[in-house]
C-alpha cells in the first residue's frame, strides 16, 4: 500500500499573538497541491523505516523521524502490536515550510489506518495527528482550510483556486521554526479576510515573511525571481524558506519553471497545481 504526502501551502499566514503556553496564535489558510512525499508499507516485523528520494540524505530514519513517532504513536493508541515496513520516497526539502514532516506523518496515519484495519478515519485519527505536531492535522485532513489555535483547529473551505499551476522553489536554504518566530515583531496586524481562497489571499500576509528575511536574504532574491516570472501571485509558505507562485496558464508556469532552472541552478523548483 501507498499514501501520497502533498505538499502544503501556507496562503496566508497571520500571527495575532504570542500564547500563555508559549505557542503563537495563528490564522492560517491551508491549501494543498497535487506532488509531494509519498510513505509507502508491507508487512514488517516491528516498525521499520526506510528513506529513499533525493531528500533522504537530509533525514535520519531513527526513532526521532516523524513517520516512526507517528506510527508507534497511533499503535500505542490503538492497543495493538502490529508491525510495518514503512518507506518513505522523500521528494520535497527537509524545513522548507511547505510541511514536509508533517505530511509524511498525516500520510503514515492514514496508510497504517488502512493496512492494520483500524478504521479509524479522519475523525478517529485527528487527536494522534493533534499530538505529533502543530501542522500535522492540516496534513491529515488533506484539504483548504483556515487554521486558527496553532494551527490545529480547522475549518474546511471550497477553493475557488484549485487547478490553479502553481510552481514551488526553495533557494535551498533550511529554516528553523522556532528561530523564525523568534524573530517575530509580535505586532498583531489583523485577521485574515473572510469570502472565497482568493479573497483571503488577495487581502492576506504572511507575517513570518520579514523575520525569514532577516535569517536569510535568499528569499528576497527568489520571491523577486518569482514575481518577474509572470506569476500573477507570490508567497513565502510557512517558516520558509520556499515560496510558491501561482499561474494564469501551464505554459506561463512552465516557462518560469524553465529560467529558474537556467538562472538558479540550485534552487529546488516544482511544478504543480492547487487542489
Amino acid at each position: 500500500m501507498r499514501e501520497p504526502a502533498p505538499a502544503k501551502l501556507n496562503l496566508a499566514l497571520h500571527v495575532r499573538e504570542r500564547r500563555a503556553d508559549g505557542y503563537h496564535a495563528l490564522e492560517t489558510l491551508f491549501a494543498f497541491v497535487d506532488q509531494g512525499d509519498v510513505v509507502s508499507v508491507a508487512p514488517g516485523d516491528g516498525l521499520s523505516l526506510a528513506l529513499t528520494g533525493p531528500f533522504a540524505c537530509d533525514l535520519g530514519s531513527g526513532d526521532d523521524n516523524l513517520v516512526l513517532r507517528a506510527a508507534r504513536l497511533l499503535q500505542s493508541q490503538a492497543g495493538i502490536a502490529k508491525g510495518a515496513a514503512l518507506t518513505l520516497d522523500k521528494r520535497l526539502p527537509v524545513a522548507s515550510g511547505i510541511g514536509g514532516g508533517s505530511a509524511d506523518a498525516a500520510a503514515t496515519l492514514r496508510l497504517l489506518d488502512r493496512f492494520w484495519g483500524l478504521d479509524l478515519g479522519i475523525e478517529g485519527l485527528m487527536p494522534i495527528a493533534a499530538a505529533l505536531g502543530s501542522d500535522v492535522p492540516a496534513c491529515l485532513l488533506g484539504r483548504t482550510a483556515i487554521g486558527t489555535g496553532r494551527g490545529e483547529h480547522l475549518v474546511p473551505i471550497a477553493n475557488d483556486l484549485a487547478g490553479t499551476p502553481v510552481l514551488i522553489a526553495n533557494p535551498g536554504v533550511a529554516l528553523s521554526t522556532a528561530a523564525v518566530f523568534a524573530q517575530w515583531d509580535g505586532v498583531d496586524r489583523g485577521a485574515l479576510a473572510a469570502g472565497e481562497v482568493s479573497d483571503i489571499i488577495a487581502h492576506g500576509r504572511n507575517d513570518l515573511t520579514t523575520p525569514a528575511q532577516e535569517l536569510t536574504r535568499d528569499i528576497n532574491r527568489l520571491l523577486d525571481a518569482l514575481i518577474g516570472s509572470g506569476a500573477s501571485f507570490a508567497r513565502m509558505s510557512g517558516s520558509g524558506a520556499t515560496c510558491f507562485a501561482l499561474y494564469e496558464s501551464d505554459v506561463l508556469r512552465d516557462r518560469a519553471s524553465r529560467a529558474m532552472s537556467q538562472d538558479h541552478p540550485h534552487y529546488w523548483t516544482m511544478a504543480c497545481r492547487l487542489t
